[in-house]
């Protein structure tokens, strides 16, 4: 009875990885036949020294083919603070965001937001890494009306060679996004879902070094009418 019960934690971490990769798998399923897009992002972090404080960003070139079709380039970034204690980091952001068109145009659209971000890390076990981000936007949309939008992200990140992210692991990385719309009138009779998107992710990841870390990985994107497979290929840098 003993060894049934500890045992249960090991098979409900299997089960739950079973259950995001069966999700996944039938999410892509059901992507739109076509080109599979690529995202290329590099992330950053730094805390200054003997300070709650710090900034955060990232920068994101993505593409609607692999390479070349420009669907989005994304600048953000922001001001965090890290209250003393407590395992949360807050963030202050300002984002630019410019659009392109499928195909063969160049035509572009440009979008300004300002975001507020938390993140609430905490860890289940000895391998399990999970992170909750809640994110609320205020966007400011070329040619359509003030919006805003609610996101909420849970990343999972689980060792594979090692049981814990330390130098030379590799891990599982799995994230699961929600996005919502504050507004569905965009103005000119124009509107928009309450849903306004998910994103569906399983990759891979190798930590270089504690600050460095690479992840390769198969993401797809579902809104109402469109479904994309994304190839995305992230460094994610503290210093």
């Amino acid at each position: 009875m003993v060894l049934f019960c500890a045992k249960l934690p090991t098979m409900k971490l299997k089960l739950t990885l079973l259950l995001i990769l069966f999700i996944s798998v039938k999410s892509l399923a059901q992507v739109e036949s076509g080109k599979t897009g690529a995202w290329y992002m590099y992330f950053f972090d730094h805390q200054f020294k003997e300070s709650q404080f710090g900034v955060q960003g990232d920068v994101q070139y993505r593409n609607w083919n692999l390479i070349g079709d420009l669907e989005q380039l994304l600048l953000r970034s922001g001001l965090t603070y890290s209250p003393k204690g407590v395992k949360a980091k807050f963030t202050l952001g300002y984002a630019h965001i410019t659009t392109g068109v499928f195909g063969d145009s160049d035509d572009t659209s440009v979008e300004s937001r300002i975001y507020q971000e938390a993140l609430l890390p905490h860890k289940i076990g000895n391998r399990v890494y999970l992170t909750h981000r809640f994110r609320y936007e205020q966007r400011f949309v070329e040619d359509q009306d003030f919006r805003t939008r609610y996101r909420y992200n849970l990343f999972m990140n689980v060792p594979v060679n090692k049981s814990a992210l330390d130098k030379g692991a590799f891990y599982a990385a799995l994230y699961n996004e929600l996005f919502i719309n504050g507004q569905q009138d965009i103005g000119d009779n124009r509107t928009v879902e309450f849903f306004d998107r998910n994103r569906t992710y399983l990759g891979l990841g190798y930590v270089l070094k504690p600050n460095m870390r690479f992840q390769l990985g198969w993401m797809n994107q579902k809104t109402n009418s469109v479904g994309k497979a994304q190839l995305q290929l992230s460094f994610h840098h503290k210093f």
